[in-house]
């Protein structure tokens, strides 16, 4: 199978790297918790006067180079490949990408090596790129086509509202897939 991973959410820690920098520049700010959170885009469940402060950290150097693993990700991936599966990246650049598409491919070079670059696939519209599976944890993955993949639900409380789909964490994903 070709197996499509999201990049922030799934492979690396966009929310706990957010939520850091967060706190330390802005300890009396206005901050919610991620179990707290009904929507994938931080800004948009923050007030309109801090979104700018949201986006400053978001754009900042080294924020996407500097996210955490998530846990059991890399693990996951390699028994995958081990399996005879073709695993890519299949991310999309920020809205606002000052830092962003060096620091991803930085970032995958960093946690998964550099022969790793190989495999991203930097597209705002996923529904373009071919496979069997596509891990993600948007809620709703729109684009120009028909996607031919399966869309897996990365687990998170701004997407479980979402019916209908397969959800997994990297703690469940072989039962999940049935791989």
């Amino acid at each position: 199978m070709i197996i499509l991973i999201d990049q922030d959410g799934p492979l690396a820690d966009y929310e706990s790297g957010f939520s850091e920098i967060w706190k330390n520049q802005y300890p009396d700010e206005f901050f919610l918790p991620l179990s707290e959170r009904h929507s994938m885009i931080i800004e948009d469940d923050y007030p309109e006067h801090l979104r700018d402060k949201i986006v400053s950290i978001q754009n900042e150097p080294n924020f996407y180079l500097n996210l955490k693993l998530i846990s059991g990700s890399v693990d996951a991936i390699k028994i995958m490949l081990d399996l005879g599966h073709d695993v890519r990246i299949c991310t999309a650049p920020a809205r606002y990408y000052e830092n962003c598409v060096l620091e991803k491919f930085q970032w995958v070079e960093k946690h998964l090596g550099r022969d790793f670059t190989k495999r991203i696939i930097l597209t705002r519209d996923k529904t373009l790129i071919r496979g069997q599976l596509l891990i993600d944890d948007k809620p709703l993955v729109e684009g120009i086509c028909k996607p031919e993949w399966e869309h897996i639900l990365y687990d998170y409380p701004y997407n479980r509202q979402v019916a209908g789909k397969r959800r997994l964490d990297w703690g469940n994903w072989r039962e999940v897939l049935g791989i």
